[in-house]
């Protein structure tokens, strides 16, 4: 269904970029705003109802403008990135921290890898109707923290009312309507390890990372206590689509193949 979808989708790309004279043409040299005109139609049949064409523009603007160095990425995989933010339904680059549209220099080439963020990975998760609470926490040296593994878990903690010290480690955990839950804990360092081997991003001025460091570190250990969980295929499904690159726009864009982004060389650039 989805690989008919994005046939479909390429050949009327094809057909649009051989019209005749007087008609619109896609072009390299088009800027993103053009780009998004003159392919509307296919757009708008990979968006979901509640989006619209030019919602989708403005969200596209809104992106360039929170991150300059966007402009620079190859224009496929940056349509392809914010049509996987509209699908899942996560406004990109704003201070909702639902998702991000990261430039990277991938082979040579600067393209755009879509990042799912802390928040965006709550709602999706509350989407489900099992789902009761899902949270993740940061812990403080001064806090009282206390867990347990085995056949009886246990996680206790009270943060400090005041000088709370040094970062120690983050937890996230899950609780469902029936009352079953789980958890997962990771000392600061894991998280660094962790982020350090999966995300070329990670050392970079232009990721979440650097400029929401807590969030990005709770949504990794949130993404690990959820494997636990019973997730939904369309649960899956969104959480595919994190940390890829990906140059074709389709009405399921989880069934489009994403270059995994820890095969990308990440070079930042100066403005």
């Amino acid at each position: 269904m989805a690989s008919r979808a994005t046939n479909s989708i390429k050949e009327e790309l094809a057909k649009k970029a051989e019209t005749t004279e007087g008609e619109t043409k896609l072009k390299k040299s088009m800027s993103i705003a053009d780009l998004i005109k003159a392919m509307t139609p296919e757009i708008k049949k990979a968006l979901p109802e509640v989006i619209t064409p030019e919602r989708f523009t403005r969200m596209a603007l809104s992106a360039l403008n929170t991150n300059q160095k966007l402009y620079e990425c190859e224009k496929m995989s940056f349509l392809a990135a914010l049509m996987n933010a509209a699908q899942l339904g996560l406004e990109p680059n704003t201070p909702l921290g639902q998702a991000y549209l990261i430039p990277f220099i991938n082979k040579g080439v600067m393209e755009c890898q879509f990042q799912i963020g802390y928040k965006g990975l709550i709602d999706l998760g509350y989407r489900n109707p099992q789902m009761q609470i899902i949270s993740a926490q940061a812990v403080y040296e001064n806090d009282e923290f206390e867990y347990e593994l085995g056949l009886n878990p246990k996680l206790e903690h009270r943060p400090a009312i005041r000088d709370r010290g040094e970062l120690r480690l983050f937890y996230g955990l899950f609780k469902l309507v029936n009352g079953g839950f789980g958890f997962e804990v990771m000392s600061k360092e894991a998280i660094d390890a962790y982020a350090k081997e999966y995300s070329k991003s990670f050392d970079s001025s232009f990721s979440p990372w650097k400029t929401n460091y807590e969030a990005m570190a709770k949504k990794t250990v949130l993404k690990q206590a959820l494997k636990y969980a019973p997730i939904k295929a369309d649960f899956r499904r969104a959480l595919s689509t994190d940390g890829t690159i990906k140059n074709e726009i389709a009405e399921d864009m989880s069934e489009i193949h994403g270059e995994n982004i820890f095969d990308a060389e990440y070079t930042e650039r100066s403005a």
